[in-house]
């Protein structure tokens, strides 16, 4: 009910109290003047971020702020004892207001709006219709500026326009065909559920006038409740079941609409790093996957090593019948008893084209069991992921739910932003750096001056391609993990970045070295370990 008549006006005669200017209902030409002590003057007015707006007020004796959030998400006012205001990437609005005292506060009769009235003759109007909220500036009744400037009707709205003056009688009742919505177009949904729990349509018109009586007066003692629970935070004005979790009970205004923020920005934040996570991890699982159905695509076409493997025997069995330079060679295939045509390549003789089958026939078994072997982590990554999506749906505090995707490196990979970033192609990745050259030069760059001895550096194994660095943290050792990312990056980008798999040999960075003769991106490995991986890109 945050949003609703009956709480905005009360809450409005207590931001009066606060300011210290007279307060009145409904809007009419009178002149405003500050009822007790010194006025209250407007020092500071800013926004760090598009749905936010802060308003600082004071005198010498005290202040009083505002913060009006208004999104879609949470659209609200609350009320900070203090605000420290960011250096960077904040902006002052409505500086025409900035220094001048304010002078009186209009809450508009039935109606969720109400003004601060300033000296020279500006207005500020709060206009808190839920999605719809907006702030906005007049002058002398003209309109000047909106917060939100996309809200094009808010542009000819006219303040002496905007009370309701409703005739809640009974015999306004009567002629409406004892239809309250007419007479309490204020209720709102809250209030209309209350009604129907009290079996209002079965009773009688006088039962009912009495009814709504009775809410009416409920609505205007001022007792306000802020609900927690299952469900979203609840600002109410009406008595809360039994079995209702009560988070505050207060009588001031002021207090019930910051525990409603409070509550609600909570479960705001919470929800949007919850659905963060969740989607993070889908973008993991989604990748294993594709991951998987690819080199199950590739193991579908890959033999067992056998089929080159028999026709290396075939070769070395018929080597003194097969002449040097033949592009083909017919055999008797004695594992099926028929003749078959084996390919050879010209330029190599009999025993070499065997060799050449045979070495096929491991490197498709090798090939075999990486991916047998990958697929199968890929596999316990998604039955991890799909725990940690079970658990991160539990969460319902937000500093547990950030420990947890600290602790279980869950948090969303991000691109390393930095002063070096139009040098080399960065990432971070489990909390490493990974460094990527771009082109020749720039791969000597890297290695040479930006790689310190202790960092690991990678390079895809006999074809050009980048340099990568892993960067080294003190005390740390490279995880398996995050050489393997490192490794299919340096994969990717390189000449065998469209190879199913893909030899890459890393080291650390003090066994690279550099002599003046050789071509830009060229160095010496002097000690090497070979991973093999399939190019994968960030």
């Amino acid at each position: 009910m945050f949003h609703n008549y009956y709480f905005l006006k009360p809450l409005s005669q207590a931001i009066a109290q606060q300011l210290q200017v007279n307060w009145q209902l409904g809007y009419e030409e009178v002149e405003f003047r500050a009822f007790r002590g010194e006025a209250m003057r407007l020092v500071t007015c800013f926004s760090q971020n598009k749905d936010e707006l802060v308003l600082g007020f004071c005198n010498s004796q005290t202040d009083f702020y505002i913060r009006a959030t208004l999104n879609n998400e949470l659209s609200s006012l609350s009320f900070p004892d203090d605000y420290a205001r960011a250096k960077k990437n904040s902006i002052n609005l409505f500086k025409e207001l900035l220094d001048l005292e304010i002078i009186g506060l209009t809450q508009y009769l039935n109606e969720r709006s109400f003004s601060l009235h300033f000296a020279q003759d500006y207005t500020l109007l709060f206009k808190m219709h839920g999605k719809r909220s907006n702030i906005i500036l007049f002058e002398k009744e003209e309109f000047v500026i909106a917060f939100h400037k996309k809200m094009e009707n808010d542009y000819s709205l006219v303040l002496a326009e905007l009370d309701k003056d409703l005739d809640q009688s009974w015999q306004n009742f009567e002629n409406n065909h004892y239809d309250f919505k007419a007479l309490f177009p204020t209720f709102g949904k809250e209030i209309k559920d209350y009604l129907n729990q009290k079996n209002y349509a079965q009773l009688s018109p006088v039962a009912q006038w009495q009814a709504l009586s009775e809410v009416q007066t409920t609505l205007q003692n001022a007792h306000f409740w802020v609900l927690t629970g299952d469900n979203e935070p609840q600002l109410t004005l009406l008595p809360p079941e039994a079995s209702a979790t009560i988070r505050c009970a207060t009588l001031d205004p002021i207090e019930a609409a910051n525990e409603y923020f409070f509550a609600l920005s909570r479960l705001n934040f919470l929800e949007k790093e919850r659905q963060d996570a969740l989607k993070e991890i889908q973008k993991r699982h989604k990748q294993s996957q594709a991951y998987i159905d690819k080199n199950f695509a590739r193991l579908a076409e890959l033999s067992d090593g056998s089929e080159n493997e028999k026709i290396a025997n075939l070769i070395m069995a018929n080597l003194h019948q097969i002449p040097s330079g033949a592009a083909t060679a017919e055999v008797l295939d004695f594992y099926t008893d028929e003749t078959r045509i084996i390919k050879l390549k010209k330029e190599l003789s009999p025993q070499k084209n065997a060799e050449s089958y045979y070495r096929k026939a491991k490197n498709e078994k090798i090939e075999q069991e990486t991916l047998q072997r990958n697929m199968e982590r890929k596999e316990s990554e998604i039955e991890e992921l799909k725990k940690h999506q079970s658990q991160i749906e539990l969460f319902d505090s937000l500093k547990e739910l950030r420990k947890y995707l600290k602790d279980n490196k869950l948090a969303k990979i991000e691109k390393n932003n930095n002063p070096d970033q139009h040098l080399f192609k960065k990432f971070s990745f489990q909390n490493f750096e990974i460094w990527i050259g771009k082109n020749a030069k720039n791969n000597d760059l890297l290695t040479q001056q930006y790689a310190y001895k202790e960092d690991l550096w990678l390079h895809a194994k006999d074809v050009s391609g980048s340099h990568v660095i892993i960067k080294y943290q003190a005390g740390k050792p490279f995880p398996k993990s995050v050489i393997e990312k490192a490794a299919a990056l340096a994969a990717y980008y390189s000449k065998g970045s469209h190879d199913t798999l893909c030899p890459v040999i890393y080291t650390p960075k003090k066994y690279v070295r550099k002599t003046k003769d050789l071509a830009p991106g060229q160095v010496i490995v002097e000690k090497e370990e070979v991973m093999m991986v399939v190019p994968e890109k960030f």
